[in-house]
């Protein structure tokens, strides 16, 4: 399984550097996707890359994790992805731009694509005082984002989640950010804390063997894999997450886990695919309960 997760993380890795180079293929690069479905629109993530004559091609969908496309047709300024039973992905590049058709059973959608923003920039001089984000006394400041199935509530000043349901999320928005938060994350329990809407910092304690590293604890779901901690179901841990353009930082109770590693686009359940914006926090209530969080705290750059 390391093994795997090892070349997992190189292929991303190389896929980085390759996307800025200039290349004849109008494909190569990062794409921020949008799906406009009937139910409304959602994102997605494109990212090519082609060495040697050999392109490779990764995919985010609206759920789930990214994946390369093995199964692609590329003729010119067109582009065919087949990613599943049913499941396909036509697109044509003009402009800078990208337009096509998403096709899933009997439902077709038009799809918008333009390239991901590279969102590396210095740190920040200095950062403000850290703020509360949560007033550990009630919601004041945050949001279900689906009501009629809340389960969000406080008590003894924390932030608990005491059943699948609804996710939970700030009702400001944030760029750039160092972010304290402190969790308790029972065993089999599983949820995630989303950084501007888009990118999943995961938090599971599934059975060992369900999730690879890049899709464990403390990982960047699907993309960056963080240094192995123990697990400590039932107890209390932080995450020191700071995250200036795409460049991301994380501390786990004390100790470095992903250090200043590049995003390279976003995760499933991304509320959109605009990474230039200023998003929310959201953390995710619709997979399991028992879920508890406190001491969450904010710094922006000091202007």
């Amino acid at each position: 399984m390391k093994q795997l997760a090892a070349i997992f993380v190189i292929a991303i890795a190389m896929l980085i550097p390759a996307l800025s180079q200039k290349s004849a293929n109008p494909f190569v690069g990062r794409w921020d996707l949008t799906v406009n479905a009937q139910a409304g629109a959602y994102p997605g993530w494109l990212g090519v890359s082609e060495k040697d004559g050999t392109v490779e091609i990764w995919f985010q969908p609206r759920t789930g994790n990214v994946s390369q496309v093995k199964d692609f047709k590329l003729d010119g300024s067109h582009l065919a992805l087949t990613l599943g039973r049913n499941f396909s992905l036509d697109l044509d590049a003009a402009g800078g731009k990208l337009t096509g058709t998403h096709k899933r059973e009997n439902v077709q959608s038009t799809v918008s694509g333009v390239r991901a923003p590279a969102l590396i920039r210095k740190d920040p001089a200095a950062w403000t005082t850290p703020e509360p984000l949560f007033n550990g006394k009630d919601l004041t400041g945050w949001e279900p984002m689906d009501p009629p199935n809340n389960h969000w509530v406080v008590s003894d000043s924390e932030l608990v989640n005491q059943a699948h349901g609804s996710n939970l999320k700030t009702t400001r928005n944030f760029d750039d950010f160092k972010l304290h938060i402190e969790y308790n994350c029972p065993d089999h329990g599983n949820s995630g804390i989303y950084l501007r809407g888009r990118y999943e910092v995961q938090v599971e304690y599934e059975p060992t063997g369900t999730n690879p590293p890049e899709r464990s604890m403390g990982s960047i779901y699907g993309f960056l894999a963080p240094k192995e901690m123990p697990k400590k179901p039932g107890q209390w841990e932080t995450y020191d997450i700071t995250l200036t353009g795409r460049i991301l930082t994380i501390v786990r109770d004390g100790v470095t886990t992903i250090d200043h590693k590049e995003i390279p686009g976003i995760t499933g359940g991304a509320l959109n695919s605009n990474e230039a914006e200023p998003g929310p926090f959201y953390i995710q209530g619709d997979h399991t309960g028992g879920l508890k969080f406190r001491n969450i705290t904010i710094s922006v750059p000091k202007r």
